[in-house]
């Protein structure tokens, strides 16, 4: 075990960082995974436990108690040994913690959930259900439409536009070009009134 402030777990907190670091990011059967080439023996998920004794050398793995240890189910997903944890969004997790990392809500040794990636403060917040009543659903839509049916007939029976002045050309409204007579002096064109 670690005790904060070692330089053991500085030295691991470093050979994990710059491992994850050099990792590039892998998108398989959506789930995000990292390239398993500099990863330890040790820090990759092992077969699925079958006893009590792997499962509590499993827990002891992953930091957790026997009692509180469930994996994913064999289903042949490949997930191993790897803890089924509750969904909880970043957001989700309390902000008076005293956390070690503040901005993603988390501890030194936490594991991460399979699905950490859209679990993230720049995700949205989904696991948290907002089902409203049919009848919520239903007033809301109605509502929607009567408000766009006013605005729509109001829209034709008043319509709205930019008010336009005649059109305005030089020359006297092009008095010579619309085949006036250039002998006589043609009336002056006023387009503004003060």
């Amino acid at each position: 075990m670690c005790i904060p402030g070692s330089t053991k777990m500085a030295s691991q907190v470093w050979r994990v960082a710059g491992r994850l670091r050099s990792q590039p990011l892998l998108r398989r059967q959506g789930v995000v995974a990292l390239q398993s080439r500099n990863l330890g023996k040790d820090d990759l998920p092992g077969p699925y436990p079958r006893t009590a004794e792997e499962r509590a050398r499993a827990a002891k793995k992953y930091n957790m108690r026997v009692e509180d240890y469930e994996p994913y189910p064999d289903d042949g997903l490949g997930w191993g040994d790897y803890p089924k944890l509750p969904v909880q969004h970043v957001d989700s997790r309390s902000h008076w913690d005293d956390w070690d990392f503040p901005d993603i809500r988390r501890n030194y040794g936490d594991v991460y959930h399979i699905e950490e990636d859209i679990m993230w403060r720049n995700r949205p917040q989904w696991d948290k259900e907002f089902n409203p009543s049919l009848k919520t659903q239903v007033k809301t839509l109605l509502g929607v439409l009567t408000v766009f049916g006013v605005l729509f007939v109001f829209g034709f029976k008043y319509p709205m536009f930019q008010p336009v002045g005649p059109k305005q050309y030089p020359y006297n409204n092009l008095y010579l070009e619309n085949g006036g007579n250039p002998d006589k002096e043609p009336e002056a064109v006023k387009n503004y009134a003060i």
